[in-house]
Formats: structure tokens, C-alpha cells, sequence
């Protein structure tokens, strides 16, 4: 009688240790000098302080999130390389709301069997997201489980840890009437809102994953797979700048929920906003809320709609924080006083 072996059951070793061999090159490219090295170990180490940074009161901040159905997009497309930077982008956008500098990441992939080159390609992107928000990779687990996914599938969850001072965490309690609504331009769709992108797109409309878009001139993978934009770098340099609490009184990732509903999320009791739609908004919404046949108030809860971060500053440092941000930027709004 043949011994069972695990191969059996869906998982090898063989393949499993060269997916693994592959890992530790890439993710040490994201190391600093706070990172402690600890390869084989059961766990990732990292100084909170170094020489050039010390926290007097430091609040550890934490996010996770993942990629949602946009996964499908990639896997339609064979195209894995960039949904690694939307993992990370997810989590490091919110932890910067509350004014936090993100430390490290952790990865968690499931999939169906192993794979080395898929995975490498899912944890390049995720590297790149690293590199950008300037944190460290400094863990994570391969899952295989061929009985809950398919072939041809896989699923991505993050979990990110930054840390803030307690006297500088940002929290929406110093927003008060008359500061300034700052829309900061989002690269598309982001990672929301997927589930009805492809209902409109491939359901709908009938394309195929590589079909050109003439009024695009890309591909429907080129224009779906675009990553999510990393805040943290121009966040980070404005509230060195204008300070925590003091010019910046709050800050909103704009994702599931539309901008009306997170930007509420920040506002203390007695305040209410006054928002004017008055942003060029990207053609891919008015291409998709046409194709789908999409009412306008749909779009509004679904999609980020061109403003994937708002700030809300003190109005007389409005203009002065706007000329400092990279990205395109409009005044959307004011904040007021409710009953």
C-alpha cells in the first residue's frame, strides 16, 4: 500500500522551499537600520527609536485591509506585479490619517498551490509599496490551501504598524467651523468598488480583459490595474511643515464609502460639511457611470470619484499647503457649524 505524503493532499515542500528561498532577497530591500535581522526566526524585529529618531510618547498605531475583487482583474490578466503596491497602499494611507509614521508590514497570501514565480511577482509589488511609504517587509505567510481556492486564484491581506506621538495624533478633535476641505487627486480607482467594475465592464458592456479602449488608448487591464497612490511621503512632509493638530486638523482616506461618508468619519459632534464638486473628475468614473448606466449618487458611495485623500487645514494656511503638495489638489469644501 502507498504511504500518504502531503504532496498528496496538495501541498509541496519542494516547491513550497524555493517560493520561500526567493522571499528574503526581496524583502530586505526594504530594510533600514531600525530592522533586526533575525532570518530563520519565528518572528521580525524592529527598534522603535534609532540615532535619528526618538519618540517621547510613542502610541503604536495598527491597520490591515486587502486587495478586495480587484484580484480578479489581475488574475484575468496575468498580471500580478502592481496589486502588491494596492496591499500596502491600503493599510499605509490609513495609517498617516492619524498622522503616524508607518514602520512595517506583514503579508498574508493564500493560495491554491504553490507557485514561486506567481508569488515573487505578488511580493514585488508588495516591496514596491514598502519602498514608497518607507517601511519595512518584515514578515509574513504563504498559505496553500487547494481546498478553499481555485486554480488560477489567490487572495492578499496586510497589516501595517506605525507609530505616532500621543501629543501629535491626529484625530479630528481640533477641526472646527471654517477649515478648509483639501481634495488631493487619486490615481483612478484605487482598490474600492470592484465588484461593480466588473459587473459593468464584463457583464455589462461584454469586454474582454485585453480589449483596447479607444478613448483611453490602453487596455482594460492597463486602465483597471492602475495601483493605488501611496499618501505617505507627501502627508509626512506636510506635518513637518505645518504640524499635527495645528495647520492639519484631519485627515480622510477616501475608499469604500465615497468621500461624504469618510471624511464624516473624522468630523467631531457639531460639525458638518459643505462639499463642492467643483474637481476634474478622471474620465475612467464618467466612462464606467456611462457604461453601466450608474446614477450619480451611486458613484458618490462606491468610488473615490478623483480624490483619493483629503486634508482639512486651517483656512488661512490653505493656499500655503496646497502649493506644497506634488499631486493636482482642489478646495472642496469648508467645514461648519451643526446643531
Amino acid at each position: 500500500m502507498k504511504q500518504t505524503t502531503y504532496k498528496d493532499s496538495g501541498v509541496d515542500l519542494e516547491i513550497y522551499a524555493e517560493s520561500m528561498a526567493r522571499l528574503p532577497k526581496l524583502a530586505a530591500q526594504t530594510f533600514s537600520n531600525r530592522v533586526l535581522r533575525l532570518d530563520g526566526g519565528f518572528a521580525g524585529l524592529f527598534k522603535l527609536n534609532s540615532e535619528k529618531i526618538r519618540y517621547k510618547n510613542p502610541v503604536l498605531v495598527s491597520c490591515t485591509d486587502g486587495v478586495g475583487t480587484k484580484l480578479k482583474i489581475a488574475c484575468l490578466a496575468n498580471r500580478h506585479h502592481t496589486v502588491g503596491i494596492d496591499l500596502v497602499a491600503m493599510s499605509v494611507n490609513d495609517a498617516v490619517c492619524c498622522g503616524a509614521e508607518p514602520l512595517f508590514f506583514l503579508d498574508y497570501v493564500a493560495m491554491p498551490k504553490d507557485d514561486p514565480d506567481l508569488l515573487e511577482q505578488i511580493v514585488c509589488g508588495i516591496v514596491e509599496g514598502c519602498r514608497q511609504s518607507g517601511c519595512a517587509l518584515l514578515g509574513g505567510e504563504t498559505a496553500i490551501m487547494s481546498d478553499l481556492y481555485r486554480v488560477g486564484e489567490y487572495d492578499l491581506a496586510g497589516f501595517c504598524v506605525g507609530v505616532a506621538e500621543g501629543d501629535n495624533i491626529i484625530d479630528g478633535h481640533s477641526i472646527q467651523s471654517g477649515d478648509v476641505l483639501i481634495g488631493v487627486e487619486s490615481a483612478g480607482l484605487h482598490s474600492n468598488g470592484f465588484s461593480l467594475v466588473r459587473k459593468i465592464v464584463f457583464e455589462i458592456a461584454r469586454l474582454e480583459i485585453n480589449d483596447v479602449i479607444p478613448e483611453f488608448g490602453q487596455s482594460v487591464a492597463d486602465i483597471l490595474l492602475t495601483p493605488t497612490r501611496i499618501y505617505v511621503e507627501c502627508v509626512q512632509k506636510l506635518l513637518a511643515t505645518f504640524g499635527a493638530n495645528d495647520g492639519i486638523h484631519g485627515i480622510a482616506h477616501i475608499t469604500g464609502g465615497g468621500l461624504r461618508e469618510n471624511v464624516n468619519r473624522i468630523l467631531p459632534q457639531n460639525r458638518k460639511l459643505q462639499i463642492d464638486f467643483c474637481w476634474e473628475i478622471p474620465p475612467i468614473f464618467s466612462w464606467l457611470q456611462k457604461l453601466g448606466n450608474v446614477n450619480s449618487d451611486e458613484m458618490n458611495c462606491v468610488f473615490n470619484m478623483g480624490i483619493g485623500l483629503v486634508l482639512v487645514v486651517r483656512s488661512d494656511l490653505a493656499e500655503s499647503i496646497q502649493k506644497s503638495i506634488e499631486f493636482r489638489t482642489w478646495n472642496i469644501g469648508s467645514v461648519k457649524s451643526s446643531s
